[in-house]
């Protein structure tokens, strides 16, 4: 039984847009898409699609087809999330799964609308000063997307009592994207690590820019990754605390995919916080022997179940 019998997708139409929204995640959300498979099958076409949509809008902005304008292409979005919360059935495969998803799991529309809105600050806002100044933006790019995964993942308590560790998994994956992807928001002209932050540590943008160019780290540079790795593991802590609050069929996914996440922290740690040149990545074996443990025993408990 696939995942898309398993949700009760039948609509040839629809079956090609979950199936395309899985292709997207599968290529750009590897760790994601690694933990997904730990979810029940019927689940997986949600979390494709919201990640799908996410994925679509965040591309519209950091890698914009040439000649094209991001704000346009965002608003065009934005009319198509009108439609889907209209009852409509957008033409864009990726816009079709979010409908459905939306539908399916009361997906909430200012999270999708808070999402896009956070899109936008990235074509005028370039720094933030403090972690405070950022946190309209890390609500908007990444708390709404474990928002938005909860109702997926399902609740063995009231869905609020959950949306704190759930918005706290989503920060601490995109606290995890600023430091491993520094070097790049850099040639993009965004710095998301807050200036008075790494002012402390006699830290500028100035000095990030010279440092990538040159190659060559800098004390001052590793100190201050240091400590923002260091806030960024207390989220993760954060979020993990939410993990019993989770349908226990949802809890081998998200505990993997913290684990995974988390594990990029690692890396940026064993590489001595020379990170904007080099790219921290969790390497298949330990993605591998991280999850495929937890894979095993889903398949048994499914197997037990099924005799």
């Amino acid at each position: 039984m696939t995942e898309l019998d398993a949700a009760g997708i039948s609509d040839p139409d629809l079956r090609a847009a979950y199936t395309e929204c899985r292709r997207i995640n599968a290529h750009h959300g590897r760790t994601f898409f690694l933990a997904t498979r730990l979810l029940p099958a019927r689940a997986r076409p949600a979390a494709h699609a919201l990640y799908g949509f996410a994925r679509m809008a965040d591309e519209l902005v950091d890698n914009p087809e040439p000649g094209t304008d991001p704000k346009a292409a965002l608003d065009d979005v934005a009319g198509m999330v009108d439609e889907v919360y209209e009852g409509g059935a957008p033409a864009d495969p990726v816009l079709a799964a979010l409908a459905d998803t939306v539908r399916r799991y009361g997906v909430r529309r200012e999270l999708v609308d808070a999402f896009l809105h956070s899109m936008r600050m990235d074509l005028t806002v370039t720094e933030y000063a403090t972690y405070a100044d950022l946190a309209e933006y890390v609500h908007g790019s990444a708390c709404v997307i474990g928002l938005q995964m909860l109702p997926v993942f399902g609740t063995v308590v009231p869905l609020a009592e959950a949306e704190p560790s759930a918005a706290a998994l989503g920060e601490a994956f995109q606290l995890t994207n600023f430091l491993r992807d520094i070097g790049e928001d850099l040639d993009r002209g965004r710095l998301y690590l807050p200036t008075e932050e790494l002012s402390a540590f006699c830290v500028d943008r100035e000095l990030l820019v010279e440092s990538r160019r040159r190659g060559l780290p800098d004390p001052r540079v590793r100190r201050a990754l240091a400590v923002a790795v260091s806030r960024a593991r207390a989220v993760y802590r954060r979020a993990e605390a939410g993990i019993p609050l989770l349908r226990p069929e949802s809890r081998p996914c998200v505990r993997t995919a913290i684990t995974l996440y988390e594990g990029i922290l690692d890396e940026i740690e064993a590489l001595d916080y020379d990170v904007l040149n080099r790219r921290a990545v969790v390497g298949k074996g330990r993605r591998l022997a991280v999850a495929l443990p937890q894979l095993l025993a889903v398949w048994a408990r499914g197997r037990v179940r099924r005799l």
